[in-house]
């Protein structure tokens, strides 16, 4: 004959405690002494007693599953919309995402579900999905300024918070880097190597961050006498960067410092550099943007700014189980600071 499975009853004999009290430590209610919280925990070791999830969630009303929704804007065909997870997936900022996430929810026995909103009606989805108790709430990371998820989560009352600032005001919390500061470590950098002539490749100048941090770069060079900085728009992407550099070589061929507005358009830029002969840092300084696993993988590595993606991403997760939680009922906001991280290629 099968085994019975562990029961509550079978904890709290081994525990030495009544079955109320493995009960709140199962559902995680905070008023148990810590020494009663280890002692049902190494009790629920030795009899292999696992809760049952339906169950736990009737008493807690939460699924322990956040939602992880990847957003973007507009009405995608179904290729578009493949191209868009094959661009997610190729990114290692999203990597990075993921990682801050995983990081912060599996110690509390959380767990992330993908999601992808780039259609009308994946958003909608999205919105019925946590509607229905599917998952607690939404970690979302925006691809498009225009993006209308945030709006439809704040309007549907629905526990959120947005990595970044979003492009139109909503009452949701957020995480975001200081990205201003971040466009004036690099200027600062390039400026005192010696660099006078320097171009920048930028980010899609829809995106607010791309934004800042040409600014941030901008000003600097300006307040340092350097009025006209040559600019060539990117889209994140090692081709968009080795197309900007191109563009920029063949306008300004005597450039010796070149800022982008992240790894990867910085690994194109240095690879288009090379194939004219450019030696980097020699002849052209790059300063890249993000700190990614590209910036050690390119040769020469690169000199770049770092955004602590990790520690954002969190600190996201943070936030959000404080709201599920209702620990915090009013949204906020965590900026971080930029950090220049000097290696090889400026």
């Amino acid at each position: 004959m099968s085994r019975q499975a562990p029961t509550l009853e079978d904890v709290a004999r081994e525990a030495g405690v009544s079955r109320a009290t493995v009960s709140r430590v199962v559902n995680g209610v905070r008023n148990v002494d810590p020494a009663i919280q280890d002692l049902v925990r190494r009790a629920i070791e030795r009899t292999g007693y696992a809760p049952n999830q339906a169950a736990r969630q009737l008493v807690t009303r939460r699924t322990t599953t956040v939602a992880l929704v990847v957003s973007g804007a507009g009405d995608a065909s179904d290729t578009e919309q493949n191209a868009f997870a094959t661009r997610v997936f190729a990114d290692p900022f999203f990597g990075r995402v993921v990682g801050g996430v995983v990081g912060h929810l599996r110690p509390r026995r959380m767990h992330p579900v993908l999601m992808f909103a780039e259609t009308p009606e994946a958003r909608q989805e999205v919105v019925a999905y946590l509607r229905q108790g599917g998952a607690d709430g939404a970690l979302v990371v925006s691809t498009h300024p225009d993006d209308p998820l945030p709006a439809l989560l704040a309007g549907a009352g629905l526990p959120a918070v947005l990595f970044a600032r979003p492009g139109r005001p909503v009452p949701l919390s957020y995480v975001d880097l200081a990205h201003r500061d971040g466009g004036r470590l690099a200027a600062e950098h390039l400026l005192a190597r010696g660099c006078r002539r320097t171009a920048t490749v930028a980010g899609p100048l829809a995106v607010a961050a791309s934004q800042e941090r040409l600014a941030g770069f901008r000003d600097t060079l300006a307040h340092h006498g350097h009025p006209y900085v040559p600019v060539a728009e990117g889209g994140f992407t090692v081709d968009s960067g080795m197309a900007a550099m191109t563009a920029l070589l063949a306008e300004h061929p005597d450039t010796d410092g070149v800022f982008t507005a992240n790894d990867l358009m910085a690994q194109g830029a240095v690879q288009v550099l090379r194939d004219h002969g450019r030696r980097v840092p020699q002849d052209v300084a790059v300063v890249g943007f993000d700190d990614s696993s590209v910036a050690v993988t390119c040769r020469p590595r690169l000199t770049t700014v770092r955004q602590p993606v990790e520690e954002m991403a969190a600190t996201m997760a943070r936030l959000l189980d404080d709201h599920i939680k209702g620990t915090r009922t009013e949204p906020t906001s965590v900026i971080f600071d930029p950090e220049l991280v000097v290696r090889d290629s400026a």
